[in-house]
């Protein structure tokens, strides 16, 4: 019988008790891992908290972009810059789901439109901007604090883990400073455990300062991830969670250890809750989970809540 309140957002289905058998399986008894060796990584966006209709991120480029465009209006004539002027976010979301189908063309854009916004920014006025962003922002379909669009059965998993001796880690395509501001509150996890998308870095010896560069260091997503985790952590998880294409070597990374590890696939597939049904730049993995180990979760079948202080649906 399943505990009720560990889990309590979670519906008491296979999957949860999958979850709760390996958990236990690797923390209690002379087979249980060693607490060290407990490591658990989790994608953000679409895993953690919600990406549609765009990733938050591009919320926050996208009021950088526009108020650039009123500066300068030939900026407007271009993309990004025409996308957020009219507010066409079908052009942003499929610029992410084109990378995650193998074409880079749009994304290309984006980022070079991107590292342009912090070049010479030092890191600690960028931090204030994007908590100001995260103070005041709403989500744009959800119309709510995006504080409130985390997945709450995610942050239960995340103590759920914890407590069972588990250190978790935040491993997203998602740039790590932008997501260092809010880790703590919204998930519990400290700066200094989340591995993202990177813009280059300077050092000023004038004022002692740290400034971004105009450049992309790196690009967390797909194969690099397991990189970033190796040369960040120095251990391979035991436990990760992911939702695209984008994942796969992460999970991978989990599932195919010495020890074999839990991979845990998100699938949203739920179109009454708020949280909207998609399998765009997840094909691949949804299409190959069973005969990698992938253990899916449907949002619709496995959550009874989906977000903080919704009801939950029948169990």
């Amino acid at each position: 019988m399943t505990d009720r309140t560990a889990l309590p957002s979670w519906r008491d289905t296979r999957t949860r008790r999958d979850i709760e058998a390996f958990v236990a399986a690797v923390s209690e008894g002379p087979d249980a891992v060693p607490v060290a060796e407990r490591v658990a990584v989790f994608d953000n966006d679409g895993t953690l908290w919600t990406e549609k209709p765009m990733p938050t991120q591009l919320h926050y480029v996208v009021e950088q972009w526009r108020a650039a465009a009123q500066r300068s209006p030939e900026l407007a004539e271009r993309q990004p810059y025409r996308a957020a002027v009219s507010g066409d976010f079908g052009w942003l979301s499929a610029a992410i789901d084109k990378h995650y189908g193998g074409d880079d063309t749009n994304l290309q854009i984006i980022i070079q439109a991107l590292v342009g916004l912090t070049d010479g920014v030092s890191v600690e006025e960028y931090a204030r901007s994007v908590a100001e962003f995260y103070r005041t922002a709403q989500h744009p379909t959800l119309r709510r604090p995006y504080s409130a669009a985390v997945y709450q059965p995610m942050v239960e998993l995340l103590r759920h883990l914890e407590l069972h001796g588990f250190t978790c880690y935040i491993v997203s395509g998602g740039e790590r400073d932008f997501m260092r501001p809010m880790t703590q509150a919204n998930y519990g996890i400290p700066p200094e455990r989340v591995v993202g998308s990177a813009f280059g870095l300077t050092w000023n010896e004038e004022d002692a300062s740290v400034h971004y560069s105009s450049s992309l260091a790196f690009f967390d997503d797909g194969p690099e991830k397991p990189v970033r985790i190796w040369s960040r952590i120095g251990r391979r998880p035991l436990f990760a969670g992911g939702n695209s294409n984008g994942d796969m070597a992460m999970l991978d990374f989990a599932r195919r250890g010495p020890r074999p590890g839990f991979a845990m696939l998100v699938h949203h597939d739920d179109d009454d809750r708020g949280d909207a049904p998609y399998d765009a730049g997840a094909e691949k993995a949804l299409s190959v989970a069973a005969d990698r180990g992938y253990t899916v979760v449907s949002v619709r079948e496995d959550w009874a809540t989906v977000f903080p202080g919704d009801g939950a649906g029948p169990v």
